[in-house]
């Protein structure tokens, strides 16, 4: 059944916000405080491995950083790109509505909890190819993907709230959009394109782990074009 692996995403965020939203009403603040050291630490490794593994190439037994030129461009353009749009301000917005629509008003934070969630479990190549694969039918990648999300969102909606759980519908839209353009998509996506993709999406995690852990506000939204110009960069 196409789309079955990103719907399973959706419910296993869920479920792991919710039981994140239980068990926080059993830890005291110094524990969540510790806790949000401690996935703020673990996102900023998962961002720093990515870009390692698609920038790093083994050359005669030395090891050689590579796509350097195309990672400063792509960022640049996609970057300005985004604050021309102001796709922060947007989401923002989206996150308001939602605050509104599901009766949260009185949860302080819920909005950079919607955010922050969100583009931890929505960038990166994991999700393209899994919900192009899940267009035939295949849902094994998304399913791997909603395991390790379920436990990222648990842990953030002990320390960032309720917010969290509702990154499940942006997962819902993103990868539901890939899966049903997937027979236009996949002839675009070549291995470079994908390798660009996981390289820039893996540099934007890592600046959510900065932001958490340094309790900075870097409009990462802003960047999202970036993953765009980054496939087209392959065809050049």
């Amino acid at each position: 059944m196409p789309g079955l692996g990103t719907l399973l995403n959706m419910l296993i965020i869920v479920v792991g916000g919710l039981i994140g939203l239980t068990a926080r009403n059993y830890l005291n603040q110094r524990l969540l405080e510790t806790l949000m050291a401690a996935m703020s630490a673990c996102i900023l490794f998962i961002g720093f491995v990515g870009a390692v593994k698609e920038s790093l190439v083994l050359v005669d037994g030395q090891l050689v950083v590579t796509n350097i030129m195309m990672l400063v461009i792509t960022f640049i353009i996609g970057t300005v790109i985004g604050e021309i749009l102001d796709l922060d301000k947007k989401l923002a917005q989206f996150g308001t509505w939602l605050k509104i629509k599901s009766k949260n008003e009185g949860e302080g934070g819920f909005i950079e909890a919607f955010l922050t969630a969100s583009f931890t479990v929505c960038i990166g190549a994991m999700a393209i190819i899994g919900s192009i694969k899940d267009a035939s039918g295949d849902p094994t990648i998304l399913l791997a993907k909603a395991m390790m999300d379920g436990i990222v969102v648990m842990i953030m909606t002990t320390t960032l709230g309720k917010g969290c759980i509702y990154s499940a519908i942006p997962v819902g839209i993103v990868q539901g959009v890939v899966t049903l353009l997937a027979f236009f998509i996949t002839p675009w996506l070549t291995p470079q394109a994908l390798s660009n993709i996981s390289f820039t999406g893996s540099i934007m995690i890592f600046l959510v782990g900065v932001n958490l852990l340094w309790d900075k506000r870097i409009r990462i939204a802003n960047m999202l074009p970036t993953l765009i110009v980054a496939a087209l960069w392959a065809w050049l």
